[in-house]
Formats: structure tokens, C-alpha cells, sequence
């Protein structure tokens, strides 16, 4: 960000925020993108894009409700690392979170499927380009 534009974001600039859902065991929960969408068939974290006026953690609230339909209070999301890459035309600055507090039991509402995994299986499923370089960080942090 420049100060040019007041440190603003670029306006091509994609903010997404995703959550890295640790169970129990210390499982993460990755979710099947579907057919007809984007990249469909990779495994990514779940989550999505930051609606104008949201801050970061509304937005992976709301997303984690549509997506999954499960309720997570903002005080259970903590920042856990972030990943920056080319998207086409945009620019992705994709944010997560881990969080190991929910209500309700994650069920598919958009996904093909979802799995839980240890964080070291993440380097063998088929993945977005901007989840691949978070998969260390999150290994050390769960």
C-alpha cells in the first residue's frame, strides 16, 4: 500500500478471510470447492469475502454461519496468518484465523464435501495457490 492513496488497498485488491477450524484432535477442516465455480475440486479453508462496511471478523462469522452453518463469536477467532497472491486481474490478500470454539456441528451448505485432516495432509490434497505457503504456518500453530 502506497501512501499515495491514503494506505488504502489497491482497487483490485481482494480481501478474503478464511478460518482454519481445529477440532479435538487437532484436525483442521478443509471444504471441497464445487463444480461450476472457480478452481472447483481444490480443498480450501472455509470462508469468503469481506462485504463492504464488514471488518474481517464479521465477515468470517456470517461466512462461517452460510457456509457451514455453524455460530462463532468474534472473541473465538484468532489471527493466525496471512497469504498474498496474484488472482488474474486482482490481487488476493487472503486473512485466517484459527478457531477452536463453535456452536453447532459444520455440515456442507455450498462445499461438495468437507473433510478433517491432520495439518500435515494438507500438503498432499489438491489445494488453492494461496493456501499452499500457510500450510507450515498452520502445522507450528496447531
Amino acid at each position: 500500500m502506497s501512501v499515495e492513496n491514503g494506505g488504502n488497498p489497491p482497487n483490485n485488491c481482494l480481501i478474503v478471510v478464511a478460518a482454519a477450524l481445529v477440532d479435538r484432535d487437532g484436525r483442521l477442516l478443509v471444504q471441497q470447492r464445487p463444480e461450476g465455480k472457480p478452481m472447483a475440486g481444490l480443498w480450501e479453508f472455509p470462508g469468503g469475502k469481506i462485504e463492504p462496511g464488514e471488518t474481517p471478523e464479521a465477515a468470517l462469522i456470517r461466512e462461517l454461519h452460510e457456509e457451514l452453518a455453524i455460530d462463532v463469536e468474534a472473541a473465538c477467532l484468532a489471527p493466525a496468518c496471512f497469504a498474498s497472491d496474484t488472482l488474474g486481474d486482482q490481487h488476493l490478500l487472503l486473512l485466517v484465523y484459527v478457531c477452536r470454539k463453535w456452536r453447532g456441528a459444520p455440515t456442507a451448505q455450498h462445499a461438495s464435501a468437507l473433510r478433517w485432516v491432520r495439518p500435515v495432509e494438507l500438503h498432499s490434497l489438491p489445494m488453492p495457490p494461496a493456501d499452499k505457503p500457510l500450510i507450515g504456518l498452520l502445522e507450528a500453530l496447531v
